[in-house]
């Protein structure tokens, strides 16, 4: 057996100005998931988050509020826990930026950065602003991207090319406290010297480092990093860590009046909520016995991160090199994912195109099925992921009612009612031991991220042992009074596979999972328990473990008219568009004037892939199909019927690429279950077969 791996492992820190939104909770999903499963596997995970609590948009709304800073980052904190536990985040402390530790880390960091020699001071000319009477913060200042010549963005980033420079780089800035055009105004601030030689150096080696032979960023934010790291002119490089009075953060002890900058001490949090983990005695009662700095000196330890494609600079350059060059342990690995959008169109609630993850509680919807939703949606890459209620109700109905839950539903009963609830030995059953066989192949997907191809694998499973229960048919066994040992031979087969396919599950549905230990009488599964069966085994009574989505149910999540709110629905494209009619869907498609036009949101739902034609075969008994083999990138094959058997041979077929609907709900045929449709072209004169240019390879997406 290996050595469990020892990790810590940290979301992107929440703005403590407001409630998390669905970003967050995609982000914590994802975390948590692949926690779950190095927890399954044996590894020892340290989860930890905190709020980042400091800043001046945090002073000015307690200011507006009537209220301290301190009150304002309070009364947020107290609000997240009926999110964290509501969709079920396994963090094992969650902390503050506002504390004890995260003072005394930030300033040691800071102490040692200056040792050596990685610190100085100049004055700058920033931007103030004449009718508030204070420098702004780069957030309150918006203007021209200077490299894209996007409007109306940031003066720390922008959003449109992901770009960082000054805010005074900005074209045509403005305030957004006052809409004033901002006068310029020096005043003495602290650097960190990104610059330097060997900030430099490091930083090229930690960017294009291999952990354990595998890239230790993905390849697209690897390119984006060094592209920016060397188009920089080196002097930019360097970071402004210090603000000026009015500032709600850590003071600077040897510099009155001045304030660390939030961008400084914000990832610093990481390790002053791991240090307040352990020093609170928590991590002792999760079996580490080590001190919190034993443990993060330890040559095993891995640091691990989750953010948003919107922070990738700040934790790829600032923040390794801040750690190096601090004596402390820098990141193994920084996982970069995309944004979620509704319907094509980027989240906002003020254009109601916002789902409220609190709301969506509140509404009695299960945490579980948006676990398993956007899991399914995730993949390594920065991709961006979309919400359609449409496809969201069919994905939950169709996977985790129709295949997952209706297994053991369909044969649970008959074990208690003609066996006494005992399993009879299954072991040499071939259908389960393909379900174990894949084990490995699920555990890699997960390990590496890959969720959406581990749920195609345990759905495709699912496909597997629901065609053989209807084969078997056990209800017609036993109303025909055939209550023999095949009959409980089929029925443990397939309460086995539930329980295969519930191991799978479980790093997505934890609470079904716990259910079903219950139903089963077994222990917390854990992954290496998919190499056994359950044989002469009595299991419990069945309950039922989900219920379907209601339609309505998306209708009234969407529905902010119900908040006394008037905006445009989430399908809406455009900033002015007319807002929602009460009689209407807000999942309805854009109006048009022609009924046979579809909306660009209805294009969106269909997933094209490139697909590899791997073989090709005639369909006996059928004079219009062929069956096709499809390799679309996803470690496994598809299989496809195709009415394409008129225009083309099996043999002139393999090796070639087409395209494939590749989210097209599977389709039971005489001929066998179809897959996806390929696409091809006709006029009554010939059927062409689409053909991608070359370069393309399976599994790319058709945008």
């Amino acid at each position: 057996m290996s050595t469990p791996r020892h990790l810590f492992v940290t979301t992107a820190l929440p703005y403590a100005n407001g409630a998390f939104h669905i970003g967050h909770i995609m982000e914590y999903i994802q975390a948590d998931i692949w926690v779950r499963f190095q927890r399954m596997i044996g590894n020892k995970v340290h989860f930890v988050g905190a709020d980042d609590a400091h800043g001046a948009p945090i002073m000015l709304k307690a200011e507006s509020e009537g209220i301290t800073a301190e009150q304002l980052v309070a009364r947020v904190a107290a609000g997240r826990k009926q999110y964290l536990d509501g969709f079920h985040i396994s963090f094992d402390n969650w902390h503050s930026t506002h504390s004890q530790e995260n003072t005394e880390l930030t300033q040691q960091i800071y102490r040692n950065l200056t040792d050596a020699g990685l610190t100085y001071s100049k004055s700058v000319e920033q931007f103030f602003d004449p009718v508030k009477n204070m420098f702004l913060p780069d957030r309150y200042v918006k203007g021209e991207c200077p490299r894209c010549h996007a409007k109306d963005q940031y003066g720390d980033a922008c959003e449109v090319c992901s770009a960082a420079y000054e805010p005074t780089e900005l074209i045509n800035p403005y305030s957004t406290l006052s809409g004033a055009a901002p006068m310029r105004k020096s005043s003495e601030h602290h650097f960190v010297k990104l610059s330097d030689p060997r900030c430099l150096k490091f930083m090229r080696e930690w960017i294009n480092a291999d952990i354990d032979g595998k890239p230790r960023l993905q390849a697209s934010v690897k390119n984006k990093v060094n592209e920016w790291l060397e188009a920089q002119d080196n002097a930019l490089l360097d970071k402004d860590i210090s603000r000026d009075a009015p500032y709600f953060g850590i003071p600077m002890a040897d510099a009155p009046g001045k304030f660390f900058y939030v961008w400084f001490d914000a990832p610093i949090g990481y390790l002053a909520s791991l240090k307040n983990y352990f020093d609170s005695g928590k991590a002792r009662a999760n079996g580490e016995a080590r001190t919190f700095r034993e443990f993060l000196d330890a040559a095993g330890t891995e640091q691990i991160h989750f953010i948003g494609k919107d922070i990738i600079a700040f934790h790829t350059l600032l923040w390794p090199a801040m750690l190096r060059f601090a004596k402390q342990k820098v990141p193994d690995n920084v996982y970069v994912h995309g944004f979620i959008t509704l319907s094509g169109e980027k989240m906002s609630k003020s254009r109601g195109t916002g789902l409220s993850p609190l709301k969506y509680l509140e509404l009695g919807m299960n945490a579980e099925w948006l676990r398993y939703y956007i899991a399914a949606k995730l993949n390594a890459n920065v991709e961006d992921i979309d919400f359609t209620a449409e496809d969201f109700v069919a994905r939950v109905n169709s996977d985790l009612i129709g295949k997952y839950v209706n297994i053991a539903s369909r044969c649970a009963g008959f074990i208690a009612k003609h066996f006494s609830g005992k399993l009879c030995d299954v072991s040499g059953d071939a259908l389960l031991r393909a379900l174990q066989a894949d084990a490995a192949l699920i555990a890699n997907c997960y390990e590496q991220r890959e969720f959406g191809k581990a749920l195609r694998q345990v759905m495709a499973h699912a496909d597997a042992v629901n065609l053989y229960i209807a084969q078997q048919a056990p209800w017609t066994l036993a109303k025909e009074g055939k209550i023999d040992a095949h009959l409980q031979q089929v029925c443990s087969v397939a309460i086995n596979a539930f329980r295969l396919l519930t191991i799978y599950l479980k790093p997505v549905l934890p609470s079904v999972a716990s259910a079903v230990e219950t139903f089963l009488n077994v222990q917390p599964f854990r992954w290496p328990d998919a190499a056994n069966l359950l044989a002469d085994h009595s299991i419990g009574a069945y309950h039922h473990l989900l219920q379907r989505v209601d339609p309505k149910q998306l209708d009234a999540l969407f529905d902010f008219t119900a908040d006394n709110k008037q905006p445009a629905p989430p399908n809406a494209g455009t900033k002015d568009a007319a807002p929602k009619q009460p009689d209407k869907k807000l999942t309805a498609p854009s109006v048009t004037t022609d009924s046979s036009q579809i909306s660009i949101d209805d294009f969106l739902k269909v997933d094209l892939r490139i697909a590899k034609i791997v073989n090709a075969e005639h369909v006996d008994g059928s004079d219009k199909l062929l069956r096709l083999t499809l390799d679309v990138g996803e470690g496994k094959n598809r299989n496809v019927f195709s009415g394409i058997k008129s225009a083309y041979k099996p043999e002139d077929l393999v090796g070639r690429l087409t395209v494939m609907v590749g989210n097209l709900a599977p389709r039971k045929m005489k001929f066998g279950v179809s897959e996806g449709m390929v696409l091809a072209a006709g006029d009554g004169n010939g059927i062409f077969l689409l053909t991608p240019d070359s370069g393309a390879l399976p599994g790319m997406q058709v945008k």
